[in-house]
């Protein structure tokens, strides 16, 4: 005999805000200016558990912006950026030492190429930063 429940399950099961991205390369990253206006910037992607990360360049726009305001949208993209879904609203956090490690090498092992090795080497020879974000969902209270 099977018995199904036909209840809610979400107690049981962990749905996380980012469990659309998991298998998307591109996102359509959307960060705030200071005069309140959005830019939409397509990053590459990774989703570990109920985070996801992205790198950028220590000189882009995106990270200045970063620097001004946490709060950004997320949504899956072409490669030119042009958003295909909903945004998903996030928070970006910049980090540093063996969680930054841990991002660099999640994106490596998703994008072997693009960066593990083409990333770091133009960050490398462009004398750039290179930056590691983790983005976690915003609840809305």
């Amino acid at each position: 005999m099977i018995v199904r429940w036909r209840g809610s399950m979400e107690s049981d099961t962990t749905h996380h805000a980012f469990q659309q991205f998991l298998k998307q390369r591109t996102v359509s990253l959307k960060t705030r200016k200071r005069n309140g206006s959005w830019v939409a910037t397509p990053v590459n992607i990774v989703v570990d558990d109920d985070h996801a990360y992205f790198r950028t360049f220590g000189g882009s726009g995106k990270s200045k912006r970063l620097r001004n305001f946490a709060e950004v949208e997320i949504a899956p993209s072409t490669v030119q950026g042009r958003a295909t879904g909903p945004y998903v609203s996030a928070y970006a956090r910049l980090l540093t030492g063996d969680e930054a490690r841990h991002a660099a090498a999640l994106l490596s092992r998703k994008y072997p190429v693009i960066h593990g090795l083409l990333v770091p080497l133009v960050h490398r020879l462009k004398s750039q930063t290179t930056q590691h974000y983790r983005l976690a969902a915003r609840r809305d209270d």
